[in-house]
Formats: C-alpha cells, sequence, structure tokens
C-alpha cells in the first residue's frame, strides 16, 4: 500500500508487535550532537504525502489530548483522507482511518495475529474456503452483516468500470482475472452467498496466504442497497458510508477534521474501550504537530525528524521507536515516450544513487537503513528471514561508470542532452528538501536536470497513477503477510504499477510465486524477482524506514504494526493519573 510520511505499516518482523522501546535522554543526545554535527540533512520523503502543508482544524472544541471522563482522545492526520471506498482505496492514511470503522472477515489483534472478524470459524481448502459469519455482525444502522455484503464488495472490486487499483489481489478466485479483463460478467466470480451466515469462495488455483488476504481493506463488505442508494457518492462524505467495525465517523469535514465515535452495534463493542477518536487537526508540519502535543491538545506524534530532537530532549518527553516494515525506492516511468525508458540512462541513476548518504548524513533518523531491495529485510523466507536466504545483488555507487553509462543513453536516445527530468514529488517543507537533494546530486554526478514537480497528496496520486512523471519518490507497505505483497508490485498487469514496468520473466516468476504452494519455490521466485528487478533497473532503492514517536503515557494499548491500520487505537485504552 502506498506510504505517505507519517504513517505506515510497521513491525520489526510479520506476524509480531512493531519494536516499542524507549530511548534513553544519552542516546538521544548523542543522535541530536550527531545530527548538528553531520551534513545539514533533510527530512524524509514519502510518495503519498500529506494533504495540507498549514494546520487546519475546524471549530468544534477540542477536549484535549485525553478526556478521561468521555474516554475521548485527540490525535492528528497528516493528510485528509483521499479514498475511503474500500474497493478503491491506495493510500495507507485512509486505510488506517477505514480499519478503525470497517471490519472484514478476519483482522489483526493487538499482537499482530490473525483473529476472528465478521467471520466467527472457517475453512480453507485447496480449492477454496468456506467463512461462516457470526449471528451478532451489525451494520451501524443495526442491520445484520451478510455474506452477501462480502459477495457484492468483491464483485464490485473486480468489476472493470470500478477500476480498482487492487482487483489484482482477488485474482486467487475463480475467473476474477477475466471478469477484470471484460470477458466475463462480474456474477461469474467465485464466490457466493450459501446462505446469509455462510460464504464460500472457489479458487483458480490453490493459494498458500488467503488466511492473510482476507484481512486487508479490499475484502471489506459493502451493503448493496446503501451502495446503490448513493447514487455514485458512496464514502465520499461520512454519510455516504455505512459501518461495521468498530467505530463510525461521525463528523468529516474535508480538509479539517475527523471525528470517530464508538459504533454502539459493533458486535464486539465490549472490548472497545475508547468513545471517541477525534482528528480536529490536519497538518503535516511537524514543529505545528510538537506545539499541539506541549500544549496538551493531542496525543501522539509520529515520525519526528531529526532536528525535532532538541525540542523533545528539553521537554523531557519519552521516545518511542519502532522498525517501518515499508520500503522507499524511486518508481521510474517505462514508458517509451520517456527518458527513462532507456536502460542505460536508468542504469547511470542507479550508479550515482547513494542510499548510505540519504540515510546517514541526509535523513538522520534512528532505524533507517539504506536500500537495497523492494523486499525489506524484515520479511520471512522459507526457514528464516528472506533477504538472508536470498541477498539482494549489490551497487556500489560509480559515478565514472555512471558517466559512461549516460553516454551510451545519449547515442541511443539522439539527443546531445538528456531532455529535463520531472521528479514528482510531495509539495512539503520536508519532502521539497529531499527532493532538492537529489536534484543537486544528479546535476553534480550527471549534469542532468531534474525538475521538480511538488503536489499535494492527493494530486500526488493521480499525477503518479496517469503516468505523469519520470521519476517518482514512492513508499510502499506490506497489504498481507507474504513476500507476495511486494513481489507482484511491479507485475505487468498490477495497476500500482505506475510505471508501466514490463518484463516477460518477472511476470512469469510472478505466476509462479502465486500459483505454487511450495515455498522452496515460492522463494526461489521471489529471490529471481529481486535480482531481475535490480539487474534491469525497475526501480532504485533508497532505504527502509524507521519511526520515532511520542505518546502521552496516559494512553495504552495502541497497536503499531507491519500489517493492517497503523497505528491501531481500535483496542486502546485510556489510564488515569
Amino acid at each position: 500500500m502506498a506510504q505517505d510520511q507519517s504513517s505506515g505499516m510497521t513491525a520489526d518482523s510479520p506476524g509480531t508487535a512493531a519494536t516499542r522501546d524507549p530511548l534513553s535522554r544519552v542516546a538521544l543526545r548523542q543522535i541530536a550532537l550527531l545530527a548538528i554535527a553531520a551534513t545539514v540533512g533533510f527530512v524524509l520523503l514519502m510518495a503519498a504525502l500529506s494533504w495540507a502543508s498549514d494546520l487546519t482544524s475546524s471549530s468544534t472544541t477540542s477536549v484535549g489530548a485525553i478526556d478521561v471522563e468521555t474516554g475521548t482522545i485527540t490525535l492528528s492526520l497528516t493528510q485528509e483522507p483521499p479514498q475511503l471506498d474500500s474497493t478503491r482505496l491506495t493510500d495507507s492514511v485512509s486505510g488506517m482511518i477505514l480499519g478503525h470503522v470497517m471490519e472484514g472477515l478476519l483482522r489483526y489483534d493487538i499482537n499482530n495475529q490473525l483473529a476472528p472478524g465478521v467471520a466467527e470459524r472457517w475453512d480453507i481448502r485447496t480449492d477454496g474456503a468456506t467463512f461462516w459469519l457470526r449471528e451478532e455482525a451489525r451494520w451501524s444502522d443495526g442491520e445484520p452483516v451478510t455474506a452477501h455484503d462480502f459477495v457484492f464488495a468483491w464483485q464490485t472490486a473486480v468489476d472493470p468500470a470500478t477500476a480498482s487499483q487492487y482487483a489484482f489481489i482477488f485474482y486467487v478466485f475463480k475467473n476474477a482475472e477475466a471478469i477484470n479483463r471484460g470477458e466475463l460478467p462480474r456474477e461469474a466470480l467465485g464466490a457466493r452467498a450459501v446462505s446469509d451466515l455462510e460464504l464460500e469462495i472457489e479458487f483458480e488455483r490453490p493459494v498458500a496466504y488467503f488466511d492473510k488476504l482476507v484481512a486487508f481493506q479490499t475484502y471489506y463488505p459493502i451493503r448493496e442497497d446503501f451502495y446503490l442508494s448513493r447514487d455514485g457518492r458512496y464514502a465520499a462524505d461520512a454519510v455516504d458510508l455505512l459501518y461495521n467495525g468498530p467505530f463510525e465517523i461521525t463528523v468529516w469535514v474535508h480538509g479539517a477534521h475527523v471525528r470517530l465515535e464508538k459504533n454502539e452495534h459493533y458486535w464486539n463493542r465490549d472490548e472497545i474501550s475508547l468513545n471517541v477518536i477525534d482528528f480536529p487537526y490536519i497538518t503535516a508540519d511537524g514543529n505545528a504537530a510538537l506545539n499541539l502535543y506541549r500544549d496538551g491538545q493531542i496525543a501522539v506524534v509520529n515520525g519526528l525528524g531529526a532536528e525535532s530532537l532538541d525540542q523533545v530532549l528539553a521537554e523531557r518527553w519519552p521516545v518511542r521507536r519502532y522498525s517501518d516494515g515499508s520500503v522507499w525506492f524511486f518508481q521510474i516511468n517505462h514508458r517509451e515516450e520517456h527518458p527513462t525508458s532507456n536502460y542505460n540512462l536508468r542504469k547511470a541513476l542507479q550508479l550515482v544513487n547513494d542510499p548510505g548518504e540519504l540515510v546517514y548524513k541526509v535523513i538522520q533518523i534512528p532505524g533507517y537503513t539504506p536500500g537495497e531491495s523492494l523486499f525489506p529485510t524484515w520479511l520471512n523466507g522459507q526457514n528464516g528471514l528472506f533477504r538472508q536466504e536470498y541477498p539482494a545483488p549489490t551497487v556500489t555507487p560509480n559515478v565514472a561508470l555512471a558517466r559512461e553509462h549516460l553516454e551510451q543513453a545519449k547515442r541511443e536516445l539522439g539527443v546531445d542532452e538528456i531532455p529535463p527530468i520531472v521528479l514528482l514529488a510531495d509539495d512539503t517543507p520536508g519532502a521539497s528538501k529531499q527532493a532538492e537533494y537529489y536534484q543537486n546530486r544528479l546535476m553534480q554526478t550527471l549534469g542532468l536536470d531534474i525538475r521538480i514537480d511538488k503536489q499535494i497528496f492527493r494530486q500526488r496520486l493521480a499525477k503518479a497513477e496517469a503516468g505523469e512523471f519520470d521519476l517518482a519518490l514512492y513508499g510502499w507497505g506490506p497489504d498481507f503477510d507474504d513476500p507476495l505483497t511486494f513481489g507482484d508490485l511491479f507485475a505487468s498487469w498490477n495497476l500500482n504499477n505506475h510505471g508501466e514496468y514490463a518484463n516477460a520473466e518477472l511476470d512469469a516468476q510472478v505466476r509462479i510465486a502465486q500459483e505454487s504452494t511450495d515455498q522452496a519455490t515460492r522463494m526461489a521466485a521471489f529471490g529471481r524477482i529481486q535480482e531481475i528487478l535490480i539487474e534491469d533497473v525497475a526501480i532504485i532503492p533508497n532505504y527502509e524506514r524507521g519511526v520515532l514517536y511520542i505518546q502521552d503515557p496516559r494512553l495504552r494499548g495502541v497497536g503499531r504494526r507491519v500489517v493492517g491500520p497503523d497505528p491501531d487505537y481500535s483496542r486502546a485504552h485510556i489510564v488515569a493519573d
């Protein structure tokens, strides 16, 4: 799932809670001094970046960060949620909100383990699966959640008219891919409601990870009568959504305020401690968020930058950190009309990229590691960590060799100079600094004219989807707990492959990984995919993310995870002073 600067899928290893270890004051002081002594750094850029660069809030009066009496916590968002229609959702901010107000057949619990959701039991076989829904599951209007609601949502997602970028995640269903190509009607999907409480699924092929798929947001249910009643405005506003999760959206002032209140019809409402999760501030400004925290107005600040550490230390706030499961890279436009479609130009860019300099001199935040692969270091392989079993090919920066490839690219493109290259980036200050770092580095090493295209988050996503870039700074976090969530990202049919990279051998390896139930065979396929992406310069890895954050000590039980909504406040609780 496309990532933004302050949110992401977070854990050190799949199936376990994210690392959250308070840093000592001495360690933080050392970090701060190193940050001051080092080359002036820039704040990390993300691919899916913030909706608003200025602090905004609704006219609703804040009750402070924590209100024990009403069970309310107050937080800030980095941006407006771009898309709350589960069939069209692609970003982590929207996914975090939707994960609090919706629930699928399965969900992730506070320990990052799969747990029953709407389904109380299930049976997964080589040819298909059966889920039995709990009778007490209800929508926010009190009506029951039925198997028909899942079938309708899934048929809508694979319908080519929906243009869902996640339609591919249903390709394990019988006929799903053919439906998505327009070859069969949506009703041919291998999913049917045997009864209101029994859901039958037929597989296109055996699948080794299906239980992990059904917890993902695109698998959430949608009730057909409500969807049709919105006359094309489903999920456009709070009143245009029907909720079956722990909370429901009661306020959505676009660009200003989102408020979630406990859903009294949720089947497991007694497990939900909080009554209100309020987001009356939307800001991408880290200093503004810190000031709100200092003034007791919000309970959490995510994604602290190196430049924030002195203020944090001065305030003596306990700092937490966790390793982020996301990877960040240059997405490259491979369409023929773009200069970056030329292999030798891409190779030149690869050879001047220095992830170590980026991480240690520019970002300067503990937990970040230089990027080497699309597959992050935490992923499990057959008997251990995937990257230990299949090390990524090494790429050593080499400016002289890069310039040789650049000259070959000019000859192949028939130009004396490479035309200006458009670098798509977010419009936030931190994102701008990192884009400017690359602009300067590529000018100094290769003499390239880099034109930075700064966009607000929503427009940045739209331009990426439309292919209006040469290079795009991009981040991806896992959708489910299997290497395939990274491995199929650059398959030719994947609509999240915004640069339209196409490689027949890579596609074949993805098919092997999808269709085999033998782990050794699957891991070998992922190993070859990793090699192809680097050898062909399909992307250029930059880093894996780590995050520093501060949290009100009265707030407990916040879930931080690599897979699923993050942060997850749905099972959080408040302890009095």
